[in-house]
């Protein structure tokens, strides 16, 4: 379970978060609202990448800002700009430094990183250099070099605003098909149709909070009405 318990977050003098209290238990769980509303912040706080100017935010029961490395044992994040996460050079050697402090021999590695490749549909391009995959490629290379560590939760942020529409419904497919609890920032709400749980954010705040469906509707409303969510 994730936990926010009364947290606000500050940059500056400026605050993005405001009093957000929520416990996030669903497998499937969508963040949605305009630019500058706070999303992308609170995405951060549940891995400890960010921690809450008041309040706290705990990951079965520990806390981030206490407790950030076990907390991003069990909780991956993804960035919408896979450049921004890959840091070696060919494609598996990307992966293989995941595990780099697992404890694995380098028969487990090498097993680990093809396994994961194949199911990425990078298994033909280990010694590629990861930098000049297309578009789509990077961002599952971006995911399969989180998730061979296999966390628990996986946030990400804006996955597919880089994509074009095939490789956005590449990506979509991965994210439903995983074992993993996922908790996305999109959008695209085309993504989020029936998915159990999506929160809207409007200025810092969570102004919506029910099924797809619901919450949805809610945003296009308040984006109909010219509201600054």
């Amino acid at each position: 379970m994730i936990q926010i318990e009364g947290v606000s977050h500050r940059y500056g003098d400026r605050e993005v978060l405001s009093d957000i209290n929520l416990s996030l238990i669903e497998d499937r769980i969508g963040v949605i609202g305009a630019n500058g509303s706070g999303k992308s912040t609170l995405a951060r706080l549940l891995n400890g990448l960010v921690v809450p100017s008041t309040g706290r935010v705990l990951v079965d029961g520990m806390d981030t800002a206490r407790d950030g490395a076990g907390v991003r044992r069990k909780v991956a994040f993804v960035f919408s700009d896979p450049d921004a996460q890959i840091v070696m050079p060919t494609v598996a050697e990307d992966v293989a430094f995941s595990l780099r402090r697992h404890g694995l021999s380098k028969q487990e590695v090498a097993d680990r990183v093809r396994d994961i490749l194949a199911r990425f549909g990078l298994g033909g391009h280990p010694d590629h250099p990861a930098h000049l995959l297309s578009s789509g490629q990077k961002q599952l290379l971006a995911l399969a070099s989180v998730l061979v560590t296999e966390p628990e939760i996986l946030i990400c942020d804006e996955p597919t605003t880089l994509l074009d529409l095939r490789n956005s419904r590449q990506v979509a497919g991965v994210l439903e098909g995983l074992a993993q609890r996922v908790v996305l920032v999109t959008h695209n709400l085309e993504l989020l149709h029936g998915w159990q749980r999506v929160l809207v954010i409007e200025q810092g705040r969570v102004v919506a909070d029910g099924s797809a469906e619901q919450s949805i509707g809610h945003y296009e409303a308040l984006m109909a009405a010219g509201r600054p969510c």
